[in-house]
């Protein structure tokens, strides 16, 4: 979502020419979050069927988007948000199933109507679509979920 967010301020705000350096944040979040992934794999008690499914789906929708991209540095970089939307709608909508979580299944599926509005929209609102996907299918159902089990804890 930040690098979202920060290509269309460069594109569009500050109308730097070289907006997608935006993306070269992408490497520091990979290595922080595989860092967090140890941290937290080291202290895990049982790995469950769903935490196993859940490793794969991410991990082959990781390899997609790296796929992808070399597709898109080949093709152009025009037609990638919605690809990219799209595969983020299923890895959370395959997460909220096997979690059985709700509002991460919704986030999901909302993901793949804004695919089909992205081709109608310019680039710079295709990054601002990426952007609002990762948050109603990620973020928010992240924190919804943290509260709950906060909650079931008390």
């Amino acid at each position: 979502m930040v690098g979202c967010l920060l290509q269309y301020y460069l594109m569009a705000v500050i109308h730097y020419t070289h907006h997608y350096y935006a993306w070269f944040i992408t490497p520091l979040a990979l290595l922080l979050h595989l860092f967090f992934m140890y941290k937290y794999e080291r202290h895990a008690r049982v790995r469950t069927f769903i935490s196993e499914a859940n490793r794969h789906v991410w991990f082959i929708i990781g390899f997609s988007y790296l796929a992808l991209a070399v597709v898109f540095m080949k093709i152009g970089w025009q037609y990638c948000f919605p690809f990219y939307i799209m595969l983020y709608g299923i890895g959370t909508y395959i997460s909220g199933s096997l979690l059985k979580f709700k509002p991460m299944k919704i986030g999901g599926a909302f993901c793949l109507v804004l695919v089909m509005v992205a081709p109608y929209v310019s680039f710079g609102f295709q990054i601002l679509l990426a952007a609002f996907a990762i948050l109603i299918s990620y973020i928010i159902p992240d924190h919804l979920l943290r509260y709950q089990y906060a909650k079931s804890k008390k």
